[in-house]
C-alpha cells in the first residue's frame, strides 16, 4: 500500500507546506537524508495552539499540537523528496515544548507526533527522539518539531 493510500485510509489530508517564517529553507536533502526546519502547530499559516504546557494547555492539547507539527514536517518531506513513498525510515525527531518549569510530561506531548508517524509508516516510522522543555517558542507556540528522514 502506498503512503498516499495509507493517509487516505486514516482520513489524513496533508496540508500545504508552511512558508518559512524567517530566512531559512523548509527542507534540505543531503545525500539520502532530508532535514526539515522546525514546525509549529499551524493550519493555513496560523498558530492553533499557543501558551505553556502545565499552565495554559493540557497534555492532550499538546499532543494535538504535536500532530499538527508533524503533518507540516511530512508536507515538507513530501515536497523535498518528491513523494512520501520514497521514505526509507523516519530517523529522528526533536520536539521542543513550551512549558512551565514544573512541567515534566514533555515526552507525552511529543508522543502525539510519534504515534502518528507509526500509524502512517508502521515500523519505518519508528524513530530516535528528543523531547525538551523551553522557556518560549516563536509566536508563543506550545511546541515545535523538526524531523530527519532517510529516503531511497
Amino acid at each position: 500500500m502506498s503512503i498516499e493510500d495509507r493517509l487516505q485510509e486514516l482520513g489524513i489530508v496533508l496540508p500545504k507546506a508552511n512558508p518559512p517564517a524567517a530566512i531559512y529553507c523548509p527542507g534540505i536533502q543531503v545525500g539520502k537524508l532530508v532535514f526539515t526546519a522546525g514546525q509549529t502547530p499551524k493550519v493555513d499559516g496560523k498558530l492553533q495552539y499557543t501558551g505553556k504546557l502545565g499552565q495554559d494547555l493540557t497534555v492532550e492539547e499538546g499532543q494535538m499540537a504535536a500532530r499538527l507539527c508533524i503533518l507540516s514536517c511530512l508536507a515538507i518531506l513530501k515536497d523535498t523528496a518528491g513523494s512520501l513513498d520514497h521514505v526509507k525510515r523516519i530517523v529522528k525527531l526533536t520536539g521542543f515544548v513550551n512549558a512551565t518549569p514544573s512541567f515534566t510530561q514533555h515526552s507525552q506531548v511529543i508522543d502525539g507526533a510519534s504515534k502518528l508517524l507509526y500509524d502512517i509508516f508502521g515500523s519505518v516510522g519508528s524513530h530516535a527522539r528528543s523531547a525538551v522543555g523551553c522557556v518560549s517558542l516563536p509566536g508563543n507556540a506550545c511546541c515545535e518539531i523538526e524531523m530527519v528522514a532517510a529516503v531511497k
